[in-house]
């Protein structure tokens, strides 16, 4: 494999910086534009640079398929526990306002921990596409 000093270096300076925007991006999201979506998409980018630079095998001994298989089930379990809080509390699935002693506060902790559960549902499912895609052999691909 050739050495790619320039992208190699470039990459290790730019990927925290894709990280913090995704987190940015993420707890913005219950103020203004962005949200969940979003920012796994923007995290998952971090990962597929990395994977493009460095390779998938050094990107998979960073984050293992068996986390990213675990980040699937994390975040979906995260978006229904706040549905199923809201009932326990008296609401109806997914009624925010009940998750806290007051109404506005309720809604900014649900709306917050919602968006996280997508965020990682997110991350993981772009993730796992790219690994699959990159880990084809040729055969596979005939």
């Amino acid at each position: 494999m050739t050495n790619y000093h320039i992208l190699r270096v470039i990459s290790k300076l730019l990927i925290p910086f894709i990280f913090l925007f995704a987190l940015y991006v993420q707890f913005h999201g219950d103020y203004g534009p962005g949200g969940g979506f979003q920012a796994g998409v923007i995290f998952a980018s971090g990962i597929v640079l990395y994977t493009l630079i460095f390779g998938l095998e050094r990107a998979q001994s960073v984050i293992p398929l068996r986390v990213v298989e675990v980040l699937f089930s994390f975040g979906v379990i995260l978006y229904a526990s706040v549905g199923i809080a809201g009932i326990l509390k008296g609401g109806q699935f997914l009624e925010y306002g009940v998750l806290a002693h007051d109404p506005v506060h309720g809604q900014h902790l649900g709306i917050l921990v919602i968006e996280l559960g997508v965020g990682i549902t997110v991350t993981a499912v772009v993730i796992a596409i790219f690994f699959s895609f990159v880990g084809r052999s040729e055969v596979d691909a005939q």
